[in-house]
């Protein structure tokens, strides 16, 4: 024993053939090295499954093929015992000298041939049984095992007859088991036994006995375990990875043949699993890996579609759409729903849509295009008459150039970027708002929905600091602000001196339908402010906070508390969007939901004018006109993301909705007060049900649908009786005397958007 496990030591890599060459010489002719287990303790269960294979009941002799056969006695013994058509393959020419100088004579009908086991030179179908004793095993190398194993076990299926065996003697060790429960999934019946040994021997280690039977179906079969404590000598260990391994992959076969949502491979594709693939079949979906170690450089997740049925031709015939890792969450790609939405607009008959994820971050769009070519050239269907190229199809963001201003990490909010861009094309009426030739935006983005701009904001040239920032403390921000960057280098587009957030402009349109929405409170808010009384608006969600800095300056009547969950988006606000408080505009750092609980309570019991620090976690609104005393507030405007963007709605938060908020927030309305939503959903049945929810608390709803945008403002009315539509026109004027604008492209945005605003039924 000790002499083996010295021989041994030589080899090094169980995959090298001069490794082997070596071993063998050493070891000669006549001294055979047993795998695992001996004749003796193989003979009845080898036998007894070899002894109803289907050659065998036809009266012909079975083909049995020893893959990496060694210097084993296995086949000898086999030979004995009546099997006479045995073949024998080794990569090592030493070996299969050997063998065949020691049974020509005594065995003249087995076979030896020099052949590599990934790679063998047999006709499909060309063996009843193929019997491995440890040949899996020795190839599942750390480096090279999966690519060889997958090599390996995709010849034994190809050489194999329909009703044929794959005899498998193994350790059953964990990532041997993974490649070949995976392997043998759609199409094929396995049991697993272990080697029934003496008990004195008390091995450190068992050998198992895997049969898998070759059946021509896509049926997913559960594994049969003969395992019983009697037979298992094993530690504790090996058994109980075995049998949870065994557990898992029966779990995996059970969900595949209850739930169409499972994950294939393309092999199992190929064979049949999902239905004809070469043929379209209207309405398919199927989810599958692609690639993978030994096949190509990146592994993928994917899914395919083959379209619904339409009245419209395709444009292709199969086309393969990319999913950046960063949008991988989002509803449009994420949910079935929005797949479909995405397979409609490709006007692909069959679209391949592939989620990229970490492990591509450093490959170019071309690296990737090249490693996916050939594996999605295998899902293409037949009758590509054009004998086009699939097309590689990817969403753009349509930006020009782009600088990272700032990066940090929150914890209740994730990855956070502020970065400056410029678009490769710009609205004419946008590009009016500067002279200057590359008009410059700034955004905020949460990499968990990264696709979703939460701010977006115009730079502009000043002519002096003062321009902007009116008074003594927001000078003071923004030094404080700047003093923070200093030492750093300065990045192309970052605000200096020269250039910063233009508060007179509304880059992002649904904050234009936001304050277009006011319309529906004109008359009110006309008579609040010849009355010398402020409208109180509570905006639940800063992000950038832009919307209340242009609030605060074209209705100098509203008092404004923005209330934000996360302290960093505070800063970020001030630091780079140039954000700044006074008595009018107050941010608090608090949950938007106990914040409009609070708001009776807190403005009963407050009346003078708010000095709280900028991170004050109180919750108050703040009466400003001496004698007032009404504790309700006039707007509440929710605009907040979603931190889970695969629920199919992006914005509001899922809370925000519910019907207790919702009777919570009317009941904190003022008498004719106006309750906003931004809701940001592709999905037509999510909408349709927050539509419901809101006409269950509210009488008088309104929405504002935005052109080529996903977002929609939803307005509820508090009042009984409601504007007429007929009066929409006479309302919107009236807000267009009331909003002091500074720029006349968002005058008229923001008129035009009152006429888009429509009544639900």
């Amino acid at each position: 024993m000790a002499n083996s496990e010295d021989l041994l030591q030589t080899l090094g890599d169980f995959t090298s053939k001069e490794n082997w060459d070596k071993f063998f010489s050493i070891r000669g002719s006549d001294d055979s090295f047993e795998w695992y287990a001996e004749w003796p303790q193989l003979s009845h269960p080898l036998l007894s499954h070899l002894s109803n294979l289907p050659s065998l009941a036809h009266a012909s002799t079975p083909q049995l093929l020893i893959p990496g056969c060694g210097n084993s006695r296995l086949s000898e013994h086999l030979y004995d015992a009546g099997f006479r058509g045995i073949t024998n393959i080794d990569f090592s020419k030493v070996v299969i000298g050997d063998m065949l100088r020691r049974n020509v004579r005594q065995r003249p009908h087995m076979r030896w041939r020099v052949m590599d086991m990934t790679s063998m030179q047999f006709a499909d179908g060309t063996f009843d049984a193929v019997i491995d004793k440890g040949g899996l095993d020795a190839l599942m190398e750390p480096e090279l095992g999966p690519k060889l194993g997958n090599q390996y076990l995709s010849e034994v299926k190809r050489v194999l007859k329909s009703g044929g065996k794959y005899v498998c003697l193994t350790l059953a060790e964990s990532h041997v088991l993974d490649i070949l429960f995976s392997k043998f999934r759609i199409g094929w019946k396995m049991t697993v036994d272990a080697i029934p040994l003496e008990s004195s021997t008390k091995p450190n280690l068992q050998t198992f006995l895997v049969i898998v039977e070759k059946e021509i179906s896509t049926l997913v079969h559960q594994i049969i375990s003969l395992l019983n404590n009697s037979s298992l000598h094993c530690n504790s260990k090996q058994a109980c990875g075995l049998r949870e391994a065994l557990q898992n992959e029966n779990q995996i076969r059970k969900q595949y043949s209850s739930s169409s949502d499972i994950l294939y491979s393309l092999e199992e594709l190929q064979l049949g699993a999902g239905g004809e693939l070469t043929k379209l079949s209207q309405g398919r979906r199927l989810q599958l890996t692609l690639g993978g170690q030994g096949i190509s450089r990146f592994s993928y997740r994917a899914v395919l579609l083959d379209a619904e049925e339409t009245s419209d031709p395709f444009t292709y015939h199969c086309g393969v759409f990319i999913v950046p890792n960063t949008r991988t969450r989002e509803w449009l790609f994420y949910s079935e729903e929005g797949q479909w939405m995405v397979v409609r607009s490709s006007k692909a008959a069959r679209l391949i849509m592939v989620f990229l994820d970490p492990s591509h971050t450093n490959a170019s769009m071309d690296e990737i295009q090249k490693d996916l070519s050939p594996l999605v050239k295998q899902l293409e269907p037949a009758k590509n008459q054009s004998d086009a190229q699939i097309p590689f199809l990817m969403a753009s963001d349509g930006i020009k150039k782009r600088n990272i201003v700032h990066q940090v990490t929150s914890s209740l909010t994730g990855p956070i970027i502020v970065e400056d861009v410029v678009y490769e094309n710009v609205d004419n009426d946008i590009s009016r708002v500067s002279s200057s030739s590359d008009l410059v935006f700034r955004r905020l983005v949460f990499e968990r929905a990264a696709n979703l701009v939460q701010s977006e904001a115009i730079l502009k040239e000043e002519q002096s600091p003062s321009k902007l920032i009116g008074d003594t403390e927001k000078k003071k921000t923004i030094s404080s602000s700047k003093s923070r960057k200093r030492g750093s280098q300065r990045k192309v587009g970052e605000a200096t001196n020269q250039s910063a957030v233009y508060h007179g402009y509304l880059a992002s349109s649904y904050h234009t339908g936001i304050i277009s929405g006011l319309m529906l409170i004109s008359s009110y808010m006309e008579s609040m402010k010849s009355s010398g009384k402020m409208v109180k608006a509570v905006i639940v969600g800063l992000g950038a906070g832009l919307l209340p800095m242009f609030l605060h300056r074209c209705i100098p009547f509203m008092h404004i508390e923005a209330v934000e969950l996360d302290p960093v988006i505070v800063d970020i606000a001030r630091g780079y969007f140039n954000f700044a408080e006074d008595e009018r505009l107050k941010v608090h750092v608090a949950d938007g939901i106990q914040f409009v609980n609070d708001i009776e309570v807190a403005v009963s019991t407050t009346t003078e004018v708010s000095t709280s620090p900028s991170h004050s976690n109180s919750h108050c609104i703040t009466s400003h006109v001496e004698g007032e005393g009404d504790s309700k507030v006039d707007i509440i405007v929710i605009d907040v993301d979603s931190s889970d963007p695969s629920l199919g709605m992006t914005c509001p938060a899922p809370d925000f909705l519910d019907e207790s908020f919702l009777k919570t927030a009317k009941a904190k309305l003022s008498e004719q007060g106006l309750f906003v939503v931004n809701l940001v959903s592709r999905s037509q049945a999510i909408k349709d049900r927050v539509l419901v929810r809101m006409k269950e608390v509210f009488s008088h709803l309104f929405c504002l649908q935005l052109d080529e945008d996903v977002n929609e403002v939803h307005f509820a009315l508090n009042m009984e009786s409601c504007i007429e539509d007929s009066h929409f026109s006479d309302a919107a004027i009236k807000l267009e005397q009331l909003l002091m604008f500074e720029n006349p492209e968002m005058h008229k945005n923001v008129i035009n958007a009152t006429g888009r605003i429509r009544r639900l039924k």
